[in-house]
């Protein structure tokens, strides 16, 4: 079973407001996140929620989607993974870190990589999709990376694991910058609805 971790508990400082509730094509930015997710072959959804967590909620739809509250989300990125981490299931072969304001992320995407993954296991154990040779999200790693997982620390996240391994690194090329950009500020913002820099098929 291959599942997904999605992070959507920061607190937007850069945006100025909840960037995970920014409307975009008539949902919120999350919205589109989660519905990629679901509409791909990935079986097991796990959101990780910390700042504006209530106000989140009513706003997206959970119904097949494990909610996870990080209440130390202010304290790094990597306290959110390890919640997540805490919360798959034992059968999960694989997951997606999954970054909560790359809107563009089509379902396509997650299937091309776990295609990609069930071909290249135990070869390769991290997957990363890039463009023009830009690493991007989302990253999956084979449930190998667990318990390493769970013990990081520090700001780095799980970046370090990709640099602790890299032979165990595949890199695959999906054609569209979707896999680089996510959004940050609000420029960030009014360029995705304006469609400036949106990629091309994958």
């Amino acid at each position: 079973m291959i599942a997904a971790i999605l992070i959507a508990a920061g607190e937007s400082r850069r945006m100025g407001r909840t960037k995970q509730l920014l409307p975009w094509k008539g949902k919120v930015l999350l919205q589109h996140a989660l519905d990629a997710i679901s509409g791909s072959g990935v079986e097991e959804v796990i959101l990780v929620l910390g700042c504006e967590a209530d106000r989140i909620l009513k706003e997206v739809d959970t119904r097949k989607v494990k909610v996870v509250i990080n209440p130390d989300y202010a304290q790094g990125m990597i306290t959110s993974i390890q919640r997540g981490l805490k919360a798959l299931s034992r059968n999960a072969a694989a997951f997606f870190i999954v970054l909560g304001d790359q809107p563009g992320i089509g379902s396509q995407i997650y299937n091309r990589l776990i295609e990609e993954f069930h071909r290249a296991y135990p070869s390769k154990k991290i997957l990363l999709p890039t463009y023009q040779g830009q690493r991007g999200h989302p990253a999956l790693f084979s449930i190998d990376y667990l318990e390493e997982g769970s013990a990081l620390k520090g700001e780095g996240g799980f970046r370090q694991i990709i640099l602790d391994h890299p032979h165990d690194v595949r890199l695959i090329e999906m054609g569209t910058r979707d896999v680089l950009e996510d959004i940050d500020t609000p420029e960030d913002y009014e360029n995705l609805l304006k469609g400036k820099s949106r990629g091309g098929p994958v």
